[in-house]
């Protein structure tokens, strides 16, 4: 299966400003794609790149004064399997897990595992066995629990805001997802990326960039996905990390005024 992948985002800066970009497809899928990215700046600038510390493809550049428009596209070969699942994953105990993901089970900027969801969460999966099982019935819970209302999406919801308010966007109901498995000694880490209408009805709002999340069970990484809470296909990573604060498409370090946000996931054929 061949899914192609495109956005197109505009600021108006006030002056002269520094941005650090994570715009581009996670190297992850290197091998898989078959149209290479064109990413462009416009007006053009010299973008220089580098790898971060949670291993996501950034840039970073200085764009002028004015109107600036972010551009990228690319055709990627995708299996066409829906996320995989592993009922029998286990969960190992702290003290045997790697070094490398013991950072997945901290709290971070958006998730607050020292906050009374510890206890929420204890109270509410100990019943439930570990491992694959409890990272489903946490799915489950905050499925049914946040309403999705992409009018009341707000860049500095926490988790435990998002149980308190009940109301959310993708990253909210991966944020509250995050928080409850680290609560529960799972290491789980944030995923940004495209996700298009492949395999399910056709939505009529329009795309932006989905969230989704993986939790370290069996010795592995799995995705699993609290909003749509079912498994789908076409999944491109672009970034993962600790939370969204991890992964923002743009980081601008002064002010700007977005004026554009189009993205585009598609199956197409050559």
């Amino acid at each position: 299966m061949l899914i192609r992948v495109d956005f197109e985002i505009s600021f108006t800066f006030p002056e002269a400003t520094p941005v650090v970009l994570m715009t581009y497809l996670h190297p992850s899928r290197d091998t898989t794609v078959r149209s290479a990215e064109q990413f462009s700046i416009e007006p053009r600038v010299l973008v220089s790149g580098f790898i971060d510390s949670y291993g996501n493809r950034c840039g970073r550049a200085v764009v002028p004064s004015g109107s600036v428009t972010f551009r990228n596209q690319a055709i990627v070969d995708d299996c066409g399997l829906p996320d995989l699942v592993v009922r029998s994953a286990t969960q190992a105990n702290v003290q045997d897990l790697p070094d490398s993901v013991l950072m997945f089970l901290l709290p971070s900027r958006y998730c607050e595992v020292d906050s009374e969801l510890k206890d929420l969460a204890w109270s509410q999966f100990k019943g439930t066995p570990p491992g694959w099982s409890r990272v489903q019935a946490v799915c489950d819970y905050v499925h049914r629990h946040i309403r999705f209302d992409y009018q009341q999406a707000r860049p500095t919801r926490t988790a435990l805001e998002a149980y308190r308010e009940r109301v959310g966007v993708c990253r909210d109901y991966m944020h509250l997802a995050i928080t409850f498995c680290r609560c529960l000694n799972i290491p789980a880490r944030y995923c940004t990326g495209y996700l298009g209408d492949i395999g399910v009805p056709k939505q009529p709002s329009p795309m932006d960039f989905s969230a989704w999340f993986e939790v370290f069970l069996g010795g592995q990484w799995y995705t699993f996905d609290a909003r749509n809470n079912v498994p789908r296909i076409g999944r491109v990573l672009m970034a993962r990390g600790r939370d969204a604060a991890d992964v923002a498409i743009t980081t601008t370090f002064g002010q700007s005024q977005l004026q554009l946000f189009k993205v585009g996931t598609d199956e197409v054929s050559l």
